[in-house]
């Protein structure tokens, strides 16, 4: 992807919008959408704003008895299946299952994740961060890919993080077998993964009309941050020795709702229709950054980049054959 492809449009929502603002005027009745996670934080309220346009919501739970509760106590209807990003085999039966059951998929938002985890392994010797945040998507998204294909304007939106300017991927030791774990290099090229399945997978389905976008959902407080201590989130500036939100990060954090509009943006927004692939931000697509942008702000180049996307496509398809 050159960078002339990562320049603002003007959507004119600015970085805080509520979802109505967003969704207003948008009618998504008879249309399906699958919301990992789609039952706590960002994921709740993107389950929230596109049922209240019309949508008939999936949300494929890990627990999915915890599931259940969270979307009815919220007055949502969004079904319920079992699926765990970590396990690919209940990834592949969920797939199954709703492409038996359903004909169409017009919005798949890869919203789910971990973040800044003890070393885990997963599948095989996968680090967790990686294996949750890109392989389980990656799987889940090619399985569905049959039902995107033949739903006209289908979008997949796949969330990334500006903590993916904490690294690129690491291609000659993804899964930190031969190097000391970090579990912040890991998020970030589990993030920096995202945005570069996003770009591969427009590439490669844009000529069946279907559109991937990859969207960094802002600084918010949500369970995403269940691996961190207090002390942690202190020494990032986030929150202060009572525990309540710094005064830096109060002047940008969003609420849940706020940082479920780019993601509701990007699957939805007729400003999109000639576009495809790009990284987005606060309604918008994201400059490229540069030395003097935001820290909290705009895209690396190591994850805008065609070759790369290609070559994390392929790498994967080969731990996949390898598991």
């Amino acid at each position: 992807m050159s960078a002339r492809s990562q320049i603002p449009i003007g959507s004119g929502f600015g970085p805080k919008p509520s979802a109505a603002e967003v969704m207003a005027g948008i009618d998504l009745s008879h249309k399906t959408a699958i919301v990992t996670g789609g039952y706590s934080g960002i994921g709740l309220e993107t389950t929230r704003a596109l049922e209240a346009a019309g949508a008939d919501v999936v949300a494929p739970a890990r627990r999915p008895d915890a599931a259940e509760k969270s979307l009815r106590e919220a007055g949502l209807n969004a079904k319920v299946m079992a699926m765990d990003l970590t396990d690919l085999s209940t990834v592949r039966r969920f797939a199954s299952e709703f492409r038996d059951n359903l004909s169409a998929l017009h919005l798949l938002i890869n919203n789910a994740g971990v973040m800044a985890c003890p070393e885990t392994r997963i599948g095989d010797e996968w680090e967790a961060q990686f294996g949750t945040n890109h392989i389980g998507h990656f799987v889940l998204t090619n399985e569905l890919t049959p039902l995107l294909r033949t739903s006209e304007g289908a979008r997949v939106v796949c969330l990334s993080s500006v903590g993916h300017k904490r690294s690129a991927i690491q291609f000659e030791d993804i899964h930190f077998h031969n190097r000391p774990y970090d579990k912040w290099e890991a998020y970030g090229q589990s993030k920096t993964a995202n945005a570069l399945f996003a770009l591969e997978l427009n590439r490669r389905l844009a000529r069946d009309g279907v559109k991937a976008f990859s969207v960094h959902p802002g600084g918010i407080v949500t369970p995403l941050q269940r691996h961190l201590t207090t002390e942690e989130m202190v020494a990032l500036g986030w929150i202060d020795e009572t525990g309540a939100l710094s005064e830096q990060a109060a002047a940008v954090f969003k609420s849940p709702e706020q940082g479920c509009t780019t993601s509701l943006w990007c699957a939805t927004s007729s400003a999109l229709n000639d576009r495809g692939g790009e990284y987005c931000e606060d309604c918008d697509i994201a400059q490229l950054a540069t030395s003097d942008s935001p820290r909290h702000l705009h895209v690396a180049p190591w994850a805008v980049d065609d070759a790369a996307a290609l070559r994390l496509w392929e790498e994967t398809e080969k731990m996949l054959r390898q598991a």
